[in-house]
C-alpha cells in the first residue's frame, strides 16, 4: 500500500466540503431522525474496479463528529483493500459506527473524495495494464482539480502509475510557450546556455525538454545535462525513429523518453510498443468518472 498524503495537503478540503453541507445543520436529519439514535454504515465498491482513499474516510468521520468510529470488516485488512482491483461487482469496504444524524451528515463528503480517487485509481490501472511487457510506464500530469493534487497524485500512484512532477518546483521543464519568443536560428544555443544555468542553479532538478518533430529532437538529444526528452503529439512512426536514434547513439541509459498528447486507452498500447520509457496521460485526472461506490446506513 502506498503512504497516504500528509492530513495537512488535504484537511482544508474536508473542512470546506463540511462548511458547505452543513452552513445551516442538516435541516432534513433533524426532522426525520432522533438525536441519540445509534446507526452503522457499511461502504460497498459496487462496480468492478480499483479502491482508493479509504484512509481519509477516518479523517471525514474525526472531524464531522468524533463519536464516529471506522473499523475494518472482519477478514478484511486495509493493506489487501486499498489500491486493490476487484473484479467483485458487490465488494465490502469498511464500516462507520456512530450517531445515525452524524453518519447522513459526513456521507456526501466521504463519498466524493472515495469516489474520484476510486475514479482515478480504476482508470490508471486500465491504462497500465495496456502497456504490460513494454519498457513504458504511464506518468500523470498536473491536469489535477485545484487543491486536490496531493490525493489525485497518490490515486495515480495506487492505480499503478507515477508521479510526474509535481508542481512548477521539483522539475525544469522546458515547453514551447517558454522558448517561443527565440529566434529559430539561436534556439539551440540559448537553449544549451539553459541547460547550463540550470544545473548551476538547481543541481538536483531532472532537466526536461519539448521538442515536436524529429529535426527538434536531435538538436536536444546532443545536448548534455538533459535527462528527458519531451515528444509532443508525435506520431508512432516518428517516436519509434526518435528511440531508435537515441539507442544508435548510446544515450538509452542516459536519456528517457516521454509520449504526450492526446493519449487514449485506444492508442497507449501502440505508444508503448515504440519503446518510449514514459507515456503522460491528463485525463487520468481531468477526466476521471467516479467509482460507483455507495455508503448503506441503518440503526445499529
Amino acid at each position: 500500500m502506498h503512504q497516504f498524503p500528509p492530513l495537512a495537503s488535504f484537511i482544508e478540503l474536508i473542512r470546506l466540503a463540511k462548511q458547505e453541507d452543513l452552513a445551516g445543520g442538516d435541516v432534513t436529519s433533524e426532522l426525520t431522525v432522533p438525536e441519540k439514535l445509534v446507526g452503522v454504515g457499511t461502504l460497498y465498491q459496487k462496480v468492478v474496479g480499483v479502491a482508493c482513499g479509504l484512509p481519509i474516510v477516518e479523517h471525514v468521520c474525526r472531524l464531522f463528529d468524533e463519536r464516529l468510529h471506522v473499523e475494518m470488516i472482519p477478514g478484511f485488512h486495509l493493506e489487501h483493500i486499498e489500491g486493490r482491483f476487484s473484479d467483485h461487482k458487490l465488494t465490502p469496504l469498511l464500516r462507520i459506527r456512530g450517531p445515525m444524524r452524524s453518519l447522513l451528515a459526513a456521507e456526501r463528503t466521504l463519498l466524493n473524495f472515495v469516489q474520484r480517487m476510486s475514479g482515478i485509481a480504476t482508470l490508471t490501472n486500465r491504462y497500465v495494464r495496456r502497456v504490460e511487457n513494454t519498457r513504458a510506464r504511464i506518468y500523470d500530469t498536473r491536469k489535477t482539480l485545484p487543491g486536490y493534487r496531493s490525493l489525485d497524485k497518490y490515486a495515480v500512484r495506487a492505480g499503478g502509475g507515477a508521479n510526474h512532477r509535481v508542481g512548477l518546483f521539483d522539475m525544469v521543464l522546458v515547453k514551447d510557450n517558454h522558448v517561443a519568443q527565440l529566434d529559430r536560428r539561436e534556439w539551440g544555443n540559448q537553449l544549451e546556455a539553459l541547460i547550463v544555468l540550470s544545473r548551476q542553479k538547481h543541481p538536483t532538478l531532472p532537466i526536461e525538454i519539448e521538442v515536436i518533430d524529429f529535426a527538434g529532437f536531435e538538436r536536444v538529444l546532443a545536448m548534455k545535462g538533459v535527462d528527458i526528452i519531451l515528444l509532443d503529439n508525435m506520431d508512432c512512426p516518428t517516436m519509434r525513429r526518435c528511440v531508435e536514434a537515441r539507442d544508435s547513439a548510446g544515450q538509452r541509459d542516459r536519456v528517457q523518453l516521454e509520449a504526450s498528447g492526446g493519449v487514449t486507452l485506444e492508442t497507449v498500447h501502440d505508444i508503448a510498443l515504440t519503446g518510449v520509457e514514459r507515456i503522460s496521460v491528463g485525463a487520468l485526472t481531468h477526466s476521471v468518472t467516479a467509482l460507483d461506490i455507495s455508503l448503506e446506513i441503518e440503526p445499529e
